[in-house]
């Protein structure tokens, strides 16, 4: 019962992180169980059939604040499904000894991916237009895959791509993402069902970690508004590289100082990228607040230049114009 309320508590922690920065429930979720000993393929399928019930509500939440793009939904779902499946379908085809090291593998990369992602300032393509299925397709295509095998993927891969392309605003990414996950996890699920049947399907986990996930999706879809992503993506990025590490290095039979050295260099990199993410979030609240007293200072400049003009001609000054919010 113990083991159950940590788990539902994994679960909401997850999709708290998940549905404020578009990504990381599957890994976090997955990272865990990988943790407490669960075979990889059983723990890639718990975490996407937990991830149907999840993302349904987190896309209806998402939906609900204004934070969904359907058009991008419906050019990034489909392939996706057809990705998710396929890898589904090859990690279970796979022995536990076999995808143990490659899932801890891909889990690491993406960790170390969240990490260099946040810290530093995204640099968003000033390009406009809409984004193109041809871009669209393909990424949707290889984030499916690498969601499946991974245990986790859809949005380390989708996310930073869509972000980085400046045509989407941040909160419509996050929820054009995490809305299109809903399909992925379904098609990942079938894909498991037919490779492992039932039993792979451990459903006390997946009671535990829906029963989180469900609680936290509304709250985290409110929370993106206003949660430093920058900081909550190192963070999360931090734990998944540690914990995968051990796999790794299990993997490969190091034993002695060795362990010792790789987790010290680990943690090293994990607090230089915590404090490059403070950096650039105190740059960036700094620029905002640069900006606000330039335009309240052109604001005065314009009023007081307006009064000089009207008292040189003899006219009577008008108040400046200030553009009204809609």
């Amino acid at each position: 019962m113990r083991k159950l309320l940590v788990l539902a508590l994994v679960g909401l922690v997850a999709q708290l992180v998940d549905g404020s920065l578009g990504m990381a429930y599957g890994l976090t979720s997955s990272t865990l169980l990988l943790l407490v000993g669960v075979a990889p393929a059983a723990a890639s399928a718990s975490v996407h059939l937990a991830e149907i019930g999840t993302t349904l509500a987190a896309g209806v939440a998402h939906w609900r604040f204004g934070n969904v793009d359907w058009r991008v939904v419906s050019r990034i779902a489909l392939p996706g499904a057809v990705g998710a499946f396929a890898g589904a379908t090859f990690l279970s085809a796979i022995s536990t000894e076999a995808a143990a090291p490659w899932m801890a593998g891909i889990l690491f990369v993406l960790g170390a991916y969240l990490l260099i992602r946040f810290s530093r300032p995204l640099r968003p393509n000033p390009q406009a237009g809409r984004l193109r299925g041809r871009f669209l397709g393909p990424l949707g295509l290889v984030a499916g895959f690498v969601d499946a095998t991974g245990g986790g993927g859809w949005g380390p891969v989708a996310t930073p791509a869509l972000l980085v392309s400046g045509r989407m605003q941040p909160r419509k990414v996050i929820g054009s993402v995490d809305t299109s996950e809903f399909v992925v996890a379904a098609a990942a699920s079938i894909g498991f069902l037919i490779g492992l049947g039932t039993e792979g399907f451990l459903l006390p986990i997946v009671a535990a970690l829906l029963v989180g996930g469900l609680i936290a999706a509304p709250i985290a879809a409110w929370l993106v508004r206003i949660v430093p992503a920058q900081l909550l993506g190192a963070a999360v990025g931090g734990v998944i590289v540690l914990t995968n590490a051990r796999g790794l290095m299990r993997a490969a039979d190091l034993d002695g100082a060795t362990p010792v050295l790789v987790y010290l260099l680990l943690g090293l990199g994990w607090l230089t990228a915590l404090l490059l993410a403070v950096r650039v979030l105190r740059r960036a609240r700094q620029a905002r607040t640069d900006a606000q007293a330039g335009t309240a200072t052109q604001t005065v400049t314009d009023a007081r230049a307006g009064t000089a003009v009207s008292a040189a001609d003899g006219t009577e000054p008008q108040p400046p114009l200030v553009a009204a919010d809609h």
